[in-house]
């Protein structure tokens, strides 16, 4: 009896922690909502960052892919955000919204249920940047309804009806960079869309700003409708000012029922979806036709710089052993020996560089350090051959007669 009790307590405090909400999306356009304390009936706060929370889709640990959330520590509140596709449309998701006392680590947990409803995507847009703000300034519904009004009562009157903001991000995360000082703001991106045709106002706008489209950035640019945003509070990086649409007939804003269901239809089959592949479909890798490519290309160039460096070795051996020959052939000499007792000349063949003829202790005698005969061994007789003299070369006479 206490088990079934302790039960029935248990699921009390559950019923009494988790609260549901209904909210509603539409597709092509920017969903907002603001995450606060009074949402768990939490009613006081003493520090600054008091509570944290964390949302996600139910049963899942992250949100869906359009959806972001981001905390404001300047509004001490989160914020959902982003801009349902088509893809979503007639879906209801469920949100799980889990908060933190950081005070006395009290948690609490809300669902979110939501309905994204089907919306034809505007085909008109405007693509903007404002300088002067960061994402969580267009949060505030006052801030967007002046921002619209400057086109539906100025700029673009034709879409008074239905103008909506379609987009809209911080400038770092769509790839800008940080200000310098942290006082300054970060930037963000808005897109507003509507179904009407752009007004003449809008296409000189555009033709005016058209050559700042290869700048980066361009804060200094002033134009003709400079005051007009300036006096709502918001300064607009005009390189960034774009204009995207077709041209669409305006019979789309009147279509019935089933022809609506025709169009979902057929969007539905031309949208993208990745489609699995079976493993016999995956491609198979050609380790040969790579192995070859990585041994054969490098094989052929590695035989040609063998071949072309084989000939030219056998080219510098042919003229090596030409010039050895010459050498030494060059270095046999013909000495004439005369006979002391006879007389008579005798001439024999002598090599410079045979070894008898140095090591020899008879082929070479000095006789003293100034003598420059060589003494030389021909037919066992002691006899000295005179070397060659130097060639002979005419000399000059200076000034003073002296032979130059």
């Amino acid at each position: 009896m206490k088990f079934l009790n302790l039960i029935v307590i248990v699921l009390a405090l559950i019923c009494h922690g988790v609260e549901s909400l209904k909210l509603q999306a539409n597709v092509g356009e920017l969903f907002t909502y603001k995450i606060e304390p009074q949402l768990f009936n939490w009613t006081h706060q003493v520090i600054s960052q008091q509570f944290r929370y964390r949302p996600s889709l139910k049963s899942y640990p992250d949100l869906p892919s359009w959806m972001r959330y981001m905390y404001s520590h300047e509004y001490h509140a989160g914020f959902l955000y982003g801009t349902p596709p088509e893809s979503a449309a007639g879906k209801d998701l469920s949100l799980d919204v889990v908060a933190l006392n950081r005070q006395n680590y009290e948690t609490r947990h809300v669902v979110i249920s939501m309905f994204v409803a089907y919306k034809f995507p505007t085909p008109n847009v405007v693509q903007m940047k404002i300088n002067n703000l960061n994402w969580v300034h267009l949060m505030d519904p006052g801030r967007v309804e002046n921002l619209r009004n400057i086109f539906r009562n100025d700029l673009w009157q034709n879409s008074r009806e239905d103008l909506s903001v379609v987009f809209m991000e911080s400038a770092v995360n769509m790839g800008g960079r940080l200000p310098l000082r942290p006082q300054q703001r970060e930037g963000v991106i808005v897109h507003v869309g509507s179904f009407a045709q752009f007004s003449p106002r809008l296409m000189e706008l555009q033709e005016e700003v058209r050559p700042l489209y290869k700048l980066p950035s361009c804060t200094y640019k002033r134009t003709s409708v400079q005051k007009i945003f300036e006096n709502a509070g918001f300064k607009l990086d005009w390189c960034a000012f774009r204009m995207v649409g077709i041209e669409s007939p305006t019979e789309i804003l009147y279509h019935s029922g089933k022809q609506n269901e025709q169009q979902m239809a057929e969007d539905q089959r031309h949208q993208d979806r990745w489609m699995g592949i079976s493993k016999e479909e995956v491609p198979e890798r050609n380790y040969i036709d790579e192995f070859a490519f990585a041994f054969a290309i490098p094989g052929v160039i590695f035989a040609i710089l063998i071949g072309m460096l084989s000939a030219v070795l056998c080219f510098q051996h042919e003229k090596f052993s030409s010039e050895s020959d010459y050498h030494m052939s060059s270095t046999v000499q013909m000495v004439q020996c005369s006979d002391s007792k006879s007389n008579q000349p005798i001439t024999t063949l002598k090599s410079l560089k045979d070894p008898n003829f140095l090591l020899d202790n008879t082929s070479l005698r000095s006789q003293s350090p100034n003598n420059s005969f060589y003494q030389l061994d021909c037919a066992n007789s002691s006899i000295y051959a005179r070397p060659k003299p130097p060639p002979y070369k005419g000399g000059t006479l200076g000034r003073n007669g002296v032979d130059i």
